[in-house]
């Protein structure tokens, strides 16, 4: 009879351990039919989380606190059947999760998962530096915009990384913008020479 407990208690033990390390390696798994536990490493204060409709309507969104691993678990109860996502945009990148809900139920699609890298955008007195990571092909728009009227437009095509070098008459001082459009998103960045 004590052997019959030891092989139980082993088994439990090891089946404990296995649902940890599956949980540990999980990013989102269903707390019930309309509640889910996200789980996010490598997180930084200051990033953003945020609950979107196909559309790209915004029905949630919160600022990180703390710096880590970002555990949430979000009741979606109140979504009517359809496409969502869940997206965490962190410096230089956007990690977009989408998921359906469908007959109370929530599903997640972990080939849909998808990696946006945001453009990084320098300057140094009067040369603008842009680079982006384009893995999608996807054409990168730049505008360039000198106090609020356009002065330059490009359209990139590039397969790897694409990488501009601007540089901007010294004599034009003022206030300076470019718009960086990839992948339906927008991204800005104001300076001045």
């Amino acid at each position: 009879m004590k052997a019959i407990k030891r092989k139980v208690l082993v088994v439990v033990f090891m089946l404990g351990t296995l649902i940890n390390y599956a949980n540990n390696e999980t990013e989102f798994t269903n707390v019930n039919a309309k509640k889910v536990r996200v789980v996010f490493n490598n997180v930084n204060k200051g990033h953003f989380l945020s609950v979107k409709d196909k559309n790209g309507y915004i029905l949630h969104k919160e600022e990180v606190t703390k710096t880590g691993k970002l555990t949430k678990i979000f009741d979606l109860s109140s979504l009517i059947d359809g496409s969502y996502e869940i997206e965490l945009n962190k410096d230089f990148e956007i990690v977009i999760k989408p998921f359906q809900v469908t007959k109370n139920k929530v599903i997640f699609n972990k080939e849909l998962e998808n990696v946006i890298f945001k453009p990084v955008i320098r300057n140094k007195e009067n040369v603008l530096m842009i680079s982006k990571i384009t893995f999608d092909n996807e054409p990168i728009k730049v505008e360039l915009f000198y106090n609020d009227n356009s002065i330059y437009t490009e359209t990139i095509h590039s397969n790897k990384i694409a990488n501009r070098t601007y540089k901007l008459d010294k004599k034009l001082k003022g206030d300076y913008k470019v718009v960086i459009t990839n992948n339906g998103r927008s991204y800005f960045n104001n300076f001045k020479i």
